[in-house]
């Protein structure tokens, strides 16, 4: 039986479990690939780092040049821009198959990755760079080419999902919840990619590129984090039989607002966002991930599973090792990517949505109708309107009451043109909270 030599870079928590998995069951992935997969060696920073899987010191190395050496087939792991981007160059042009959970690189340089798969006439597999071990990249790419997918809602950040399921359960503050999701391991130290919604936008950017068939980059997605959002506003939320959560969207929108039967635009954004709780991605719990996508022909489809941790990950990685290496084995090219509609990014101003809006606003007549006279006046309508009076007065010989305002769908440039102008009012305290409404 043919062998193919894999090189690993990267022995984390999903790297270990990789190389466990390729040693441990040899004989199973030799049958599936039709050809044995040895692994020769393992780039590491530090050879004697602690280590979840205790791995065969004799493969391990600082050298990732050398270990890439007359590798058929790579494996990175390691994250991070460089020098990852290097070394997987290097090893496309060299011929080697590779796979890849680098989702960072993938948003940044991802067309300069698949161009050069392209001419070297091999695969670049990145199945565990979304979603985990939840199977994504090859439904929107290969099993829905032949539709249209119109929209993409997709939690897809497992730490950011358990932060405001827990606010949720249990009436938690953020920084309370993001400590218990630190103490269970689900967030960093240093949680910023994960609770300002960078990591989640990386990922925007790989679904938008593979559902809309057009090139997109991180500087095409409009991101906002979860940092603001309050255990009032979660508590507001359920009252109104919504939860909040943080979605990347991407979605078919027109590239002009004003000609909305002309050309098709792209928007990409990643914020918390407000949920009917009879939505499916709405019973989303903990760490996990889902993905809900809306197709012109096949309806609504959701993919759900764990979005992170070292043995459900490698679960998506090691079925791009057999994939790829199963096609190597056969021969022929790489499955390229497919970028041929050219579709326009836009911004928020093209997108079509709900705002819930929190107030704080004195208790006195005439106010509401003010805020009403703002909303008519900038072609906005209210759905619903809740209003709650604070105990105290705040200073105010009136006192104080708490407004939560939810539209009807507008311009998204319409509806902060609205609220800017709704808080200028002398009778509007403060503007508490903005959350966008979906999936309603």
């Amino acid at each position: 039986m043919e062998t193919l030599k894999v090189a690993l870079l990267g022995a984390g928590n999903v790297g270990a479990q990789v190389a466990r998995i390729l040693l441990e069951d040899a004989d199973v992935l030799a049958a599936r690939v039709g050809a044995r997969l040895e692994l020769t060696g393992i780039a590491v920073r530090d050879v004697d780092a602690p280590r979840t899987v205790e791995l065969p010191r004799e493969l391990l190395s600082t050298d990732a040049t050398a270990v890439l050496a007359g590798a058929d087939l790579v494996v990175e792991l390691m994250g991070g821009i460089e020098p990852a981007r290097t070394l997987i160059l290097d090893a496309l042009a060299a011929g080697a198959t590779v796979v890849t959970g680098n989702k960072a690189l993938l948003a940044e340089h991802g067309p300069e990755l698949y161009a050069a798969a392209e001419e070297a006439g091999v695969q670049l597999a990145y199945e565990a760079a979304v979603a985990g071990a939840i199977p994504i990249i090859r439904p929107v790419r290969d099993n829905l080419a032949g539709d249209n997918i119109t929209k993409v809602l997709g939690i897809v950040n497992g730490t950011t999902n358990y932060i405001l399921d827990a606010m949720d359960a249990t009436g938690a503050s953020f920084a309370d919840a993001l400590a218990d999701a630190q103490r269970l391991g689900y967030a960093e130290a240093d949680p910023t990619a994960d609770v300002e919604g960078l990591d989640a936008a990386a990922k925007a950017t790989i679904l938008a590129s593979l559902a809309f068939h057009t090139s997109f980059d991180p500087a095409h997605v409009s991101c906002e984090g979860i940092t603001a959002i309050t255990a009032q506003d979660v508590a507001a939320a359920r009252e109104a039989g919504y939860v909040i959560k943080l979605l990347a969207i991407c979605e078919a929108v027109p590239a002009d607002p004003d000609a909305p039967d002309g050309d098709r635009g792209v928007a990409v954004r990643v914020h918390p966002t407000l949920l009917s709780r009879e939505h499916a991605l709405a019973s989303v719990r903990g760490a996990y991930n889902a993905v809900y996508i809306e197709a012109e022909y096949a309806g609504s489809l959701m993919f759900y599973g764990a979005g992170a941790g070292g043995v459900p990950t490698a679960s998506a990685v090691l079925g791009d090792i057999v994939s790829s290496a199963r096609r190597r084995v056969l021969g022929g090219p790489g499955v390229t990517e497919s970028v041929a509609a050219s579709i326009t990014p836009v911004g928020l101003d093209a997108v079509v949505t709900s705002y819930a809006i929190g107030l704080r606003v004195a208790d006195a007549s005439g106010v509401l109708a003010a805020i009403a006279a703002v909303f008519a006046d900038h072609g906005v309508s209210i759905e619903t309107m809740r209003q709650s009076t604070h105990a105290d007065g705040g200073g105010d010989e009136a006192g104080d009451a708490e407004l939560r305002i939810v539209t009807h769908r507008a311009l998204d440039t319409a509806l902060r043109r609205t609220v800017e102008a709704v808080g200028q009012l002398d009778v509007v305290h403060e503007v508490t909270s903005i959350l966008r409404v979906e999936g309603a």
